[in-house]
């Protein structure tokens, strides 16, 4: 990569190491994207021990985890997508599709069940390539692009298990077990997150995201190969997206054909929710993960207290609609 390109404007974001300083420079940038999420879940945290002592117990906390982990894991993804400008609304049917296939190669091609894993990964990193190759060289929006593939994803899981649920391999039901008393989902969440927090912040194609995100025709004349970075972003959104599908179908140790759906939308509020801005150039692995922990800590504290489902939609959708007031707001105030 060229990023050392003499022709770059004076006043592109490339040469920043940090998607937060592209976008919101000084303390309050930083209040906004870090640690006000940060403090949102400690206050939830304690509102929920206050009305429900038990909330705080060791194994509700790790009920939580697992909770969060099918759903940080996807937006781990989608915090790439995002933080290049993007938007990603097949996560849930791609992750659908992934644990479908990979049931199907273990139940009827008979492959050997690590193989299979590896095959329903592989389907998410394809299905993810595609709707990149579709925004960066059939420049059709990323809404679009992916919202075919949200149809084409789950109408081939439909196809292919004919509407019925197929045992997984048991290297995919490993992955809904415990080791040392631990979920093995807890542990793909933390492994997960170290990759996406790496891949952004210490590698040449994570500040080349930023750059994209930030101000893709300026990443342009610096010499970042944009067309690249967006495949690379859907492709990675993909993979982490077929990971979550192969949690899920661990923990219920059978693919079902229905899995994830809507799961989009918690993703990219996640996101959202943990600092990120819709308009790229913004969003950490740490700030993802602490949105996907206030999606779960809200989820399990209405079901502690009784809540019902419906009014628990109507909640999650007020505090989507309310990071998403934030973002723009915060936006506003960068341009002022």
């Amino acid at each position: 990569m060229s990023g050392s390109s003499t022709t770059a404007p004076t006043k592109t974001p490339a040469t920043s190491t940090s998607g937060s300083r592209l976008r919101l420079p000084g303390l309050q940038g930083q209040l906004a994207t870090t640690l006000l999420p940060f403090i949102g879940l400690l206050v939830l945290c304690l509102v929920l021990f206050i009305l429900t002592p038990n909330f705080l117990t060791y194994g509700n906390l790790l009920n939580v985890g697992v909770q969060a982990s099918t759903i940080a894991v996807m937006a781990f993804g989608m915090t790439f997508v995002i933080v290049a400008g993007g938007i990603d609304l097949s996560v849930g049917s791609v992750a659908a599709l992934s644990g479908m296939l990979s049931a199907w190669m273990f139940a009827t091609a008979d492959l050997p069940g690590w193989l299979a894993l590896v095959g329903g990964l592989l389907t998410g990193l394809v299905a993810g390539a595609v709707s990149g190759f579709a925004v960066a060289y059939g420049k059709l929006p990323a809404f679009i692009a992916t919202l075919a593939m949200l149809s084409v994803a789950r109408g081939l899981t439909l196809v292919i298990s004919d509407g019925r649920p197929i045992r997984t391999s048991p290297a995919v039901s490993w992955l809904g077990s415990d080791v040392l008393g631990v979920p093995v989902p807890i542990i793909v969440l933390a492994v997960a997150g170290i990759v996406t927090a790496v891949i952004l912040n210490r590698t040449v194609i994570g500040r080349s995201m930023y750059a994209v995100g930030g101000n893709e025709e300026a990443a342009r004349l610096s010499g970042i190969p944009v067309k690249r970075v967006l495949v690379t972003v859907f492709a990675l959104s993909g993979l982490f997206a077929a990971l979550a599908g192969m949690l899920i179908a661990g923990r219920l140790d059978s693919a079902q054909p229905q899995a994830a759906s809507g799961y989009e939308l918690d993703a990219i509020a996640a996101v959202v929710i943990g600092g990120a801005s819709l308009s790229g150039g913004v969003g950490r692995a740490s700030g993802t993960l602490v949105g996907a922990l206030i999606l779960a800590v809200i989820r399990n504290g209405l079901n502690v207290l009784g809540v019902s489902s419906f009014w628990q939609q109507v909640v999650i959708g007020l505090v989507i609609a309310l990071a998403v007031l934030v973002d723009v707001l915060r936006r506003r105030g960068t341009r002022t």
